[in-house]
């Protein structure tokens, strides 16, 4: 086991190392982005810690002592295995496709239309879209990121917000014709729409009271299936205003009822560092979203 309390600090080999890489302080310091001095004084540092002389500054330039070669030598086995096992562990992982979560609809409607300009600035970058209204585990060697309709809270991890739009219930002037719509309970006696593998329309007339069974029946499709049927006047749906804007503005579709909660799509990342293919995706969502109107 390494007694790390006796290793010379890290800086003042690397610094060695460099020294004795490039046979001058200057050329050194060059490598390491830093001063001349700074090298000469981690050096010395260095040989304090030892107790012993690493470099002879008897001539006009530096030469390494015997003690110093010695430690070149381990320095130089040391760092290159840590730079080639670095590199080789580094490569294998960006060789990865960047692995994205998301719902159907907000695949259809926002992220696949937007597309094409990131694949022709990041052609090196390999992209897994995985449609699913799920809610997938972001565990490392998987889901890179993920984007998540709510108000940004998911234990233990990382959100960012990408854009706010809040979760209405629409359907077709058509499908309401002349009934009043006061409340969500006079909704119960239409047909529903929900988008495949979520709760959507349950959950929401359950948070407004409404505990009683829907007449005419639920029917369950996938997400850019349901914005069609909306549009024909097939059932009520619960969705979020962005993916019904131009619909409702044109008077396609009514919107019925609109949360105040503030809620919106997230960027959704675990903790810590990102992958650099990973984090030149959220970098370019998040300047997407910026250059949205409205």
């Amino acid at each position: 086991m390494t007694d790390w309390r006796s290793m010379p600090p890290l800086t003042a080999l690397r610094a060695f190392d460099a020294l004795a890489e490039t046979g001058s302080a200057s050329a050194a310091g060059a490598a390491l982005n830093v001063s001349h001095a700074a090298v000469s004084q981690q050096i010395r540092a260095l040989e304090n810690h030892m107790g012993l002389g690493l470099v002879d500054r008897s001539g006009r330039g530096l030469s390494l002592t015997p003690e110093g070669h010695e430690l070149a030598e381990a320095l130089r086995v040391g760092f290159g295995a840590i730079s080639r096992t670095v590199e080789a562990l580094s490569a294998a992982d960006a060789g990865r496709p960047v692995h994205v979560s998301c719902t159907p609809t907000f695949a259809a409607q926002w992220l696949m239309p937007r597309l094409a300009p990131f694949r022709q600035a990041h052609p090196e970058v390999d992209l897994m879209i995985d449609p699913t209204p799920q809610l997938v585990s972001l565990e490392p060697g998987g889901t890179d990121v993920a984007l998540r309709f709510g108000q940004g809270q998911w234990p233990g991890l990382e959100s960012s917000l990408l854009f706010k739009t809040p979760l209405i219930a629409v359907a077709a002037p058509r499908l309401v014709g002349d009934r009043a719509i006061e409340e969500p309970a006079d909704l119960t006696d239409l047909p529903w729409l929900q988008e495949f593998g979520t709760n959507e329309s349950s959950d929401w007339l359950r948070r407004r009271g409404v505990t009683k069974d829907r007449a005419a029946g639920l029917t369950q499709m996938p997400g850019h299936m349901l914005l069609e049927a909306l549009r024909e006047g097939q059932g009520v749906a619960v969705t979020v205003l962005e993916w019904v804007r131009a619909d409702v503005e044109a008077g396609r579709l009514l919107k019925l009822f609109e949360d105040d909660a503030d809620t919106g799509y997230y960027v959704v990342t675990r903790p810590g560092p990102m992958r650099p293919p990973a984090r030149a995706f959220t970098g370019w969502l998040r300047r997407e979203a910026r250059a949205q109107p409205g």
